[in-house]
């Protein structure tokens, strides 16, 4: 009996302390991604089409006399834009490739991997590199793109926020399948 009185005391002192609670790991809102769709334009003063996302606006920044054709296509929705230079091929071809590189890799700082794709079409003269940035990058996508003879675009992304991977997780790969759709469908003018 006795073992039974310590028993049942020993249990009511262990039931009597407080659990501490936890706290909840940090959610993220809900984002709700648009439906695909796209539009083939042709940017003014540029000598490309390529289809773009019916989510997207294209924002020009440089006038029609400009030699260099500047432009972004910024999703208002996601906070996000993809500055793009043009910028015609005159014998420095790989000076506009080495500077290119050069502005992906300044991100390697931050960044835990850089994964280079690499786009060949010799059916549109399409030539280039698509740079993925792993980490907490400012710019998680860059490219550029030539025909290797007169045709030269560069093209980077951003969104107007820290970068944080988690949370622009879902948004950043949304962006980049319209990315790759304008990679696959980009058409020069000659």
């Amino acid at each position: 009996m006795k073992k039974f009185t310590l028993l049942f005391f020993v249990l009511i002192l262990m039931s009597c302390r407080e659990d501490t609670p936890t706290p909840k790991p940090v959610g993220y809102f809900r984002i709700d991604l648009p439906e695909v769709s796209y539009d083939t334009k042709e940017p003014e003063y540029c000598p490309f089409k390529f289809p773009i996302s019916k989510y997207g606006r294209v924002e020009y920044t440089t006038p029609p006399s400009d030699p260099v054709c500047w432009f972004n296509l910024s999703y208002p929705e996601f906070d996000a834009k993809v500055y793009f230079t043009y910028k015609e091929v005159d014998g420095n071809l790989r000076e506009l490739i080495e500077e290119s590189r050069a502005l992906t890799y300044e991100h390697q700082i931050k960044a835990n991997r850089i994964n280079e794709k690499a786009v060949s079409d010799t059916s549109r003269s399409v030539f280039g590199l698509v740079y993925e940035l792993g980490g907490a990058v400012a710019s998680p996508v860059q490219l550029y793109l030539t025909d290797s003879t007169s045709h030269f675009l560069r093209g980077s992304l951003y969104f107007n926020a820290r970068p944080n991977p988690d949370s622009i997780g879902p948004v950043l790969n949304f962006i980049e399948g319209d990315i790759d759709q304008m990679v696959q469908e980009l058409e020069w003018k000659n």
